[in-house]
């Protein structure tokens, strides 16, 4: 068993402790099979695709662009050397085909260090990556979940993770940002596991799936 595995089963544990109503959550869904993503480029990347359109649109044009950079997973160096209009032409919006070779000069020019992100802490990480056109609070946080493992990350402004705490607890109204925070204090120091759980409970895809 690797060091995150062993670490998010522990939250498991920790978890099901910690919050009874989220147990049988835990019991039914499974242990929580999070790992480091390798290929980070590329994770922002799908971020940026994805934004504000559904994820069969965003596939479809990730997977056109994984095919316009050649074999092999798309990185800074491949991006870099697609004009605008190549960009476009897989269906990228012109905001976004900005945005996404804004993202490809930062990694060139260092000022996004992707390859020592493990060893910045949660706040130098996302300051590095929002200065990146395109890139806000909310995607730093699924980078810093679902791309770098770390166990203690808590998106209360996502809306999958509203609803799910709504489902958990059995809430008549979706919580808002104050009352998902609260409740996510039990969750400490494991809420990436608890928001894995409240995004699964949903049946929703988590920006780790297969693509």
């Amino acid at each position: 068993m690797n060091d995150h595995a062993a670490t998010f089963l522990k939250a498991s544990k920790h978890l099901s402790k910690a919050d009874p109503l989220l147990k049988p959550v835990i019991n039914s869904i499974g242990p929580c099979p999070l790992k480091p993503y390798r290929y980070r480029f590329a994770l922002l990347l799908r971020s940026i695709v994805s934004q504000q359109i559904s994820t069969s649109a965003a596939r479809t044009i990730y997977l056109r662009l994984h095919a316009l950079t050649g074999k092999g997973q798309p990185t800074a160096e491949k991006v870099m050397q697609l004009s605008h209009e190549q960009l476009r032409s897989v269906g990228l919006s012109n905001q976004k085909a900005t945005y996404v070779r804004h993202l490809a000069e930062m990694v060139m020019q260092n000022k996004v260090r992707l390859h020592k992100m493990h060893l910045l802490s949660d706040e130098d990480v996302t300051s590095e990556l929002i200065q990146v056109k395109g890139i806000g609070v909310w995607t730093a946080q699924m980078f810093l979940m679902f791309g770098l493992c770390r166990p203690d990350i808590f998106p209360h402004d996502d809306l999958g993770i509203q609803n799910g705490i709504q489902k958990i607890y059995e809430l008549k109204t979706r919580p808002d940002k104050q009352t998902c925070i609260e409740i996510a204090q039990r969750w400490q120091p494991y809420r990436t596991v608890a928001s894995w759980y409240c995004w699964r409970i949903l049946e929703m895809e988590t920006p780790d799936g297969p693509w």
